[in-house]
């Protein structure tokens, strides 16, 4: 897929796991090297902080009166 579209469209690829451990994740060190390659070339990174909304959610639905 990555290679199809490398150079042709945008990707988008969200993740949980850092970059940094995405080797060792994928276990082939060639096969890494390449979807790194394209993915990490020309690509804008977005970190997100704070607080998972799924934990604030549940936190609000929680807090609700029952009826």
């Amino acid at each position: 897929i990555l290679e199809d579209r490398h150079g042709l469209k945008s990707t988008l690829v969200t993740s949980q796991l850092p970059v940094d451990l995405w080797h060792e994740q994928i276990g082939d060190p060639t096969l890494a090297d390449a979807i790194l390659d394209r993915l990490v070339h020309c690509a804008h990174r977005v970190k997100l902080k704070g607080e998972s909304m799924r934990k604030m959610k549940a936190n609000l639905t929680s807090m609700q009166p029952t009826r």
